[in-house]
């Protein structure tokens, strides 16, 4: 329905939901419902739907028309060039100023395999630039020139030929963003001067004119598919390593494998015990040459430090007779600072009052 110039395909699956869409006199309503339009009669509102029959035109864009299919301004759409028999859109985008090959079809799934990145269809360029670009300057061209939305990259460059002031570069892309090759040829400093695509994948522009198209025949339209989904093979999108926040892929959650598993185990790491070549048994605790009873956990000796004349086995210093401990099961007594209250006691007379401190 969406080929055959009805509207989008939300447009047409609003048709289907309300329906106004009949298979074989039957009214449809649900969405994904397979029909042979050659087969069977498909009725909107009433009205047979016209043959969706998929074309592709091969175009010579010349410069100063757009790519797209509304332009409020009224200016000429690529779309205008071609036979509107059916509802057309351009495959990719060339800007206002660029001219070359594009391709206008009413096939969604043939724009998908040549417009998408990961597909990955070369797209090759002649462009004229400002001065004369050095090897070094190639080679980084290769290497990637960062713009605002990353970094971005040719496949392969090139210099066709070189004038005194200007020279015409070859550029290979596998992917196209907004206006890319001119903001990455200005980023290193090589104005361009004139921009033309002359071939998708094995689709060369020919000698077609500017303003010039043909239709392209099914083998060539088959060979174009067939380049595109040879690339990334019988699965378009393989699945990606997830990325931890170190940046390496992340392994699994056992402790076997790298990753995200448990630590290696190394000899007297943190709980493991005692230490290596120590001797003792493992959870005891005790040092190397300590002497102590596993699990006692004391120093080696009577604890008391070298040098402070201290009693052995006290750890006091010598020369203070050591604190009266309460009898065991009675809590601590609490030691009083001496106050005035306390000397006035031990005095046997009576703290002064209010009017006497007056006084």
């Amino acid at each position: 329905m969406a080929a055959a110039g009805l509207g989008s395909r939300r447009a047409c699956e609003e048709l289907i939901t309300a329906g106004r869409v009949e298979v074989d006199r039957a009214v449809v309503t649900e969405l994904g419902v397979r029909v042979d339009p050659t087969t069977q009669e498909i009725r909107v509102d009433g009205e047979r739907l016209p043959d969706p029959k998929r074309v592709v035109y091969m175009l010579n864009k010349p410069v100063g028309v757009m790519t797209t299919n509304y332009d409020p301004s009224g200016r000429p759409r690529v779309v205008d060039l071609v036979p509107a028999e059916r509802r057309l859109f351009a495959i990719g985008r060339l800007d206002r100023m660029s001219e070359g090959l594009i391709l206008v079809t009413n096939d969604g799934d043939l724009a998908n395999l040549l417009a998408h990145p990961r597909y990955g269809v070369e797209k090759k360029y002649l462009v004229q630039v400002a001065g004369v670009p050095s090897t070094e300057l190639l080679d980084k061209i290769h290497r990637g020139v960062r713009l605002a939305e990353g970094e971005v990259h040719a496949k392969r460059v090139s210099i066709r030929s070189q004038h005194k002031q200007s020279a015409v570069l070859e550029m290979v892309l596998d992917e196209g963003k907004n206006r890319e090759i001119r903001r990455m040829l200005a980023r290193l400093g090589h104005k361009v001067h004139q921009l033309k695509r002359v071939a998708i994948g094995g689709l060369s522009l020919g000698n077609l004119l500017p303003g010039q198209w043909r239709q392209l025949a099914w083998s060539e339209v088959e060979a174009l598919r067939r380049d595109a989904i040879s690339a990334v093979g019988s699965d378009p999108e393989p699945p990606r390593p997830r990325i931890d926040q170190q940046g390496g892929p992340r392994g699994r959650r056992s402790g076997s494998g790298p990753g995200r598993g448990t630590r290696p185990a190394v000899a007297g790491a943190r709980g493991t015990g005692a230490r290596p070549g120590t001797g003792a048994r493992p959870g005891t605790g005790a040092r190397p040459g300590t002497g102590a009873r596993p699990g006692t956990g004391a120093r080696p000796g009577t604890g008391a430090r070298p040098g402070t004349g201290a009693r052995p086995g006290t750890g006091r210093p010598a020369g203070r007779p050591p604190r009266s401990e309460p009898p065991r099961g009675q809590p601590p007594r609490k030691r009083k600072r001496p106050g005035k209250a306390s000397s006035w006691r031990s005095a046997g007379k009576k703290p002064p009052g209010p009017a006497e401190k007056t006084q």
